[in-house]
């Protein structure tokens, strides 16, 4: 089953198409909090947002989620609680993956079930950092001996290539989802991926949909900055300077403008609502630091973009340049320009 605003990606598993992103929740990004995060996403739950995104590296942020669940559960009831699903990720440190072993898995998993004061994890995206480091096809058994033994209910994947993800599936791990930078300025995905995850049921999670924030109308009319608060925004910057550099964007950005007007909605919601029709994409993954972007995160999967909508943004992107390699490529090379930014060991003491 699928609309706009919900999908099966099972017989036992729904979703709302909108995540709500908590990267963003942790500490170390930026100086913008949310003065009671639990109650904000209370008022995502209750509009229909109960999907949320999160990660054993996410420092704080389970334990928040784990309130959250906990207090909702008591003032809106089981029935309630039972809507909400939480998608944590599995990040092994850079410096243990030579040697991980099945025992240092389920340490972190069973880390993130206190953490979220769950029994079992909804699902769990597996991310690797370095494909040199040969145990990833054995780490993505043992999560799912995790799952047949009952600590995981769905085995999911983060920033896998399209290789990568067909060996895992070829192995006997049945993942669910692809967690992927997925964007009007990101298409990566469409070169292999898509079709790939297609044919063997894999959803795609789309993040980076509003490329940190700078898919917005903050930054329409803007010159080029050279300063940013945080690494996500630098992270994105690269994409477009690589896309075609600050006057093409801004040109996308005005494109989108005026697509908005016409839908009387922002920027940010449109670049989001523009990739739920594309193949394979079950929902995007948008970051909130509070409630205040509420509304348009729920505009996202009610705006149904027309024909002539989709024909500007094409038209628009024919002139940019296409990233070089398959997903997350540019990312793993660790002395490049989009890797050397990343940070690898920040699960230091759980494995």
């Amino acid at each position: 089953m699928t609309d706009m605003q919900r999908i099966r990606l099972a017989p036992d598993y729904e979703i709302s198409r909108v995540i709500r992103g908590g990267w963003q929740l942790a500490s170390g990004h930026g100086s913008v909090k949310s003065e009671d995060p639990v109650a904000d996403m209370v008022a995502f739950a209750d509009a229909g947002i109960t999907t949320f995104d999160c990660a054993d590296i996410y420092t704080g942020v389970e334990e928040t989620i784990g309130r959250f669940r906990e207090h909702y559960g008591k003032a809106r009831g089981a029935d309630a609680l039972a809507r909400i699903r939480v998608h944590t990720k599995f990040v092994p440190d850079l410096d243990i993956l030579p040697r991980i072993r099945k025992t240092d898995v389920e340490r972190i998993i069973d880390q993130s079930l206190r953490r979220l004061k769950l029994d079992r994890l909804d699902l769990v995206q597996f991310h690797w950092w370095d494909f040199a480091a040969p145990l990833w096809l054995e780490t993505s058994v043992w999560l799912n001996e995790l799952r047949l033994a009952g600590k995981i209910n769905k085995v999911s994947a983060t920033n896998f290539d399209t290789d990568h993800m067909l060996a895992m599936i070829e192995a006997g791990v049945p993942l669910t989802s692809m967690q992927v930078q997925y964007s009007l300025l990101d298409s990566r995905p469409a070169r292999r991926m898509v079709e790939a995850a297609t044919a063997n049921g894999v959803a795609l999670f789309c993040y980076g949909t509003v490329a940190g924030g700078f898919l917005g109308d903050r930054w329409l009319g803007q010159k080029e900055p050279g300063d940013f608060e945080n690494r996500s925004l630098i992270k994105y910057k690269l994409i477009i300077d690589d896309l075609g550099g600050w006057d093409l964007f801004q040109s996308l950005l005005k494109t989108l403008r005026a697509i908005a007007d016409r839908h009387g909605v922002d920027i940010a919601t449109i670049a989001s609502a523009a990739m739920l029709p594309r193949q394979a994409v079950a929902a995007v993954i948008v970051g909130a630091r509070n409630r205040d972007h509420l509304p348009s995160n729920l505009a996202i999967s009610s705006v149904a973009l027309t024909a002539r909508d989709l024909a500007d943004i094409d038209a628009m992107l024919s002139q940019a340049n296409e990233l070089d390699g398959d997903v997350y490529t540019l990312e793993r090379d660790r002395h490049g320009r989009h890797g050397s930014i990343m940070k690898y060991n920040l699960n230091k003491g759980a494995a």
